[in-house]
């Protein structure tokens, strides 16, 4: 289960997402530092999650700057 919807993802505004993105990419490295360092964590399929999240926030954000261009270039 993604932690957030594409549709929540959507909704947001763009200073929201990069919030997010660095909430998720915080957690990211600790939890792979945890790892690194030999200690064991609840539930190592968070790492992909938080992964797959971080890559779907990205590509929205970059979908949503190119339609922008392209509107922009149409007028």
């Amino acid at each position: 289960m993604p932690i957030i919807r594409l549709k929540d993802i959507r909704d947001m505004s763009s200073e929201d997402r990069q919030k997010r993105i660095t909430e998720l990419q915080t957690e990211l490295v600790r939890l792979r530092t945890m790892t690194k360092a030999g200690g064991a964590i609840e539930n190592t399929a968070r790492i992909r999650e938080l992964r797959k999240t971080i890559a779907r926030i990205l590509t929205i954000e970059h979908e949503i700057r190119l339609s922008e261009a392209k509107e922009a270039k149409k007028l």
